[in-house]
């Protein structure tokens, strides 16, 4: 354990650590509960990050703020907002209690991943405590600070199996001076193609999404895409878009703005599951992947990246086949209801993967304490 005095709610939850260490006893890292739906563990024993929160620093100018892994993402986003700043890859919250350090251990980007990056893009540094009790630090709170920025970015997505993130620093950005949604409607493989096309020309994309309202053949398909950048460059996007694919519109940013939230918390009707016995697929594909021949519902995001559905689990063979066709992978994002029915979440990692995972894992968390009984 480092010899530094670590402050009250940290040290108390390093001596949680500490005991589950020399019993061998299981934890479960938790926030604000928004993320317990990804939860693979059984039988562990909580650890819970609430009372280590707070902003602790945060430099405008320099485009960085640090923050504990409690601190409610609202309260990180809203300090940010005050001064005209964000986080560009506009992570999902899925709930109002949402924290900084689940943020981080997910790893979920939300409508703009595919062009300004993921979580781990925008990790400067981190702190964390390891499955011995010992306080790291990787990284640091500029920009230009490499040191250990591997480790650091290693953590997102982590999903709490290296150990506690106890505090992190972010790049921010600010926020576009201009903002713009256009919506048209086309089927997928007309959408997906006049994604392609524009991703090739100097417009400033933003996000997508492209739905049907609902599952029956005849219901309307929807392509949205949002615009962000300098005003004139927005203006400039619209109107060519408009022009060269006649009968789209362009909506009110108010009620735009809400749409696109609810894409990235999905609260949209299509993330609210058809039957109990239906899970919400996540295929993570090549942009330019064509549409995949399967016949579930589907809502389309990252130009193309991103493709989630809703199928039985009893499809799993049949859902991971088709996105291993157009080298993509697939996983069960959100369990049906009436369960997994034994089912991996995950594709199975590589050999070169999981060698790596496993040794570091080794190296962070030698008893094996943190996030157990996880599937591949």
């Amino acid at each position: 354990m480092s010899e530094l005095t670590l402050p009250a709610p940290l040290q108390a939850l390093a001596d949680q650590i500490r005991a589950a260490h020399a019993d061998r006893q299981p934890l479960r890292i938790t926030g604000g509960g928004t993320k317990a739906f990804l939860d693979e563990g059984t039988g562990a024993v909580p650890l819970s990050t609430t009372g280590w929160a707070g902003i602790v620093s945060h430099e405008p100018t320099e485009l960085v703020i640090t923050a504990r892994a409690g601190t409610p993402l609202a309260e990180l986003e809203g300090a940010l907002a005050e001064v005209g700043q964000c986080l560009p890859f506009e992570p999902p919250h899925f709930g109002p209690g949402a924290t900084v350090g689940g943020m981080v251990a997910a790893g979920l980007a939300g409508p703009a991943r595919a062009t300004v990056g993921g979580v781990r893009d925008y990790v400067l540094g981190v702190q964390l405590l390891n499955g011995q009790a010992e306080l790291l630090t990787f990284g640091g709170q500029v920009m230009k600070n490499v040191a250990g920025y591997d480790i650091s970015r290693a953590m997102a997505g982590s999903r709490g199996r290296l150990g506690l993130i106890a505090e992190v620093s972010l790049k921010v950005l600010p926020v576009a001076p201009a903002e713009a949604t256009l919506v048209f409607r086309l089927g997928q493989h007309d959408a997906l193609e006049q994604l392609h096309r524009w991703g090739g020309q100097p417009l400033p994309l933003n996000a997508c999404c492209w739905v049907r309202d609902t599952t029956t053949p005849d219901a309307p398909e929807w392509l949205f895409v949002r615009l962000r950048g300098a005003v004139a460059a927005v203006e400039a996007a619209c109107e060519r878009m408009l022009r060269e694919l006649p009968g789209g519109q362009r909506m009110d940013n108010a009620q735009a703005g809400a749409d696109w939230a609810a894409c990235r918390d999905q609260t949209l009707p299509f993330f609210q599951a058809p039957a109990p016995d239906l899970g919400l697929w996540r295929l993570s594909v090549p942009q330019t992947a064509p549409v995949l021949d399967l016949p579930f519902p589907q809502l389309v995001e990252w130009q193309g990246a991103q493709r989630w559905l809703w199928a039985p689990v009893s499809e799993a063979d049949r859902i991971r086949a088709a996105a291993a066709a157009v080298q993509g992978h697939a996983s069960l994002f959100r369990v049906p209801a009436t369960g997994d029915g034994g089912v991996a979440r995950f594709d199975a990692e590589s050999a070169t993967i999981r060698t790596i995972s496993q040794r570091l894992r080794a190296a962070f968390d030698p008893a094996g304490i943190f996030a157990p009984g996880m599937k591949a």
